[in-house]
């Protein structure tokens, strides 16, 4: 059996079809019947029920995105960064190994060289070094929290999309959005995602921090040129002039808009589809909200 933490968001949604399908057993604890941000609550629930495995996608993204947590900082610090630690005080108490949702959100841009950041690239984009969203400053400090464990891995989500219209899918933002951020990034199938980190526990792979991208990377330029050719939303796109006109006119906080390298879990079995050929897969099999 498993645990899953924040079973009703997004991402925890596609987490509980991913174990359904397969047949496993899980249960989604819910805050209003058993408080699981109280490491003496979850550690005593972890004992009597003994899952095999944790997986906590629980967290604050703000809605409809990161501008949100400016203004709710303290729920932002506390779901993102304080609440891994006690996730990890209670499943280091009860035994039991887990999995923390992260995100590739705590860099910007590439390597010096060019390539995509790796798993043991500092962060960049944190409270520590420039002036980040605090979104990803919070993201940073979960992991910081988390830093030196060996019972878990960390898994870094990117900008996650599929084939279903929703408010949180990285597609149908850019079909919403009136003018849209040029940009370079490494971006997630959702799907695919939880598909991957549930891998490394069924394949037991070892212990530790992945980044769990499509391979290579896309600019927004070439997602708008898929959307339009699949005719799923074939409008005129406008741009920002730059990033400075973004920031004056439609945002309030930085965006992290990075390039991440998978090749570590690549190299422990586990591949995800090619970025540009997962998004023109979803958008051929594009399913609209109701």
């Amino acid at each position: 059996m498993i645990y899953l933490l924040g079973g009703s968001g997004y991402v925890g949604q596609a987490y509980q079809a991913l174990l359904q399908g397969k047949g496993i057993p899980c249960k989604t604890l819910r805050r209003v019947e058993l408080d699981y941000t109280d490491p003496a609550v979850l550690t005593a629930a972890l004992r009597a029920d003994r899952p095999e495995f944790l997986i906590n996608a629980a967290g604050y993204t703000g809605k409809p995105n990161v501008d949100a947590c400016e203004l709710h900082k303290a729920e932002c610090l506390f779901g993102n960064a304080v609440l891994p630690g006690r996730i990890a005080e209670a499943c280091a108490a009860a035994g039991v190994p887990w999995g923390h949702v992260s995100s590739g959100c705590i860099y910007s841009g590439t390597r010096a060289d060019g390539r995509g950041f790796t798993e043991e690239d500092p962060a960049n984009f944190t409270f520590r070094t420039n002036h980040c969203s605090f979104y990803s400053g919070t993201k940073a400090l979960g992991e910081e929290v988390l830093a030196g464990r060996t019972d878990l891995f960390i898994w870094r989500l990117r900008i996650p999309f599929d084939h279903r219209d929703n408010p949180r899918n990285y597609l149908t933002k850019l079909m919403r959005y009136p003018r849209l951020l040029a940009a370079t990034n490494s971006i997630s199938q959702l799907d695919e995602f939880v598909a991957a980190t549930f891998a490394c526990w069924e394949k037991r792979i070892p212990f530790g921090t992945y980044n769990v991208t499509n391979p290579g990377a896309i600019t927004t330029h070439e997602v708008v040129a898929h959307i339009v050719k699949s005719g799923v939303r074939p409008k005129d796109y406008v741009f920002f002039r730059d990033e400075d006109e973004f920031m004056r006119v439609a945002a309030k906080t930085p965006r992290s808009n990075c390039v991440l390298d998978s090749g570590k879990l690549a190299a422990a079995g586990i591949r995800l589809t090619e970025v540009h050929e997962a998004v023109t897969r979803d958008l051929a099999r594009w399913q609209k909200s109701d």
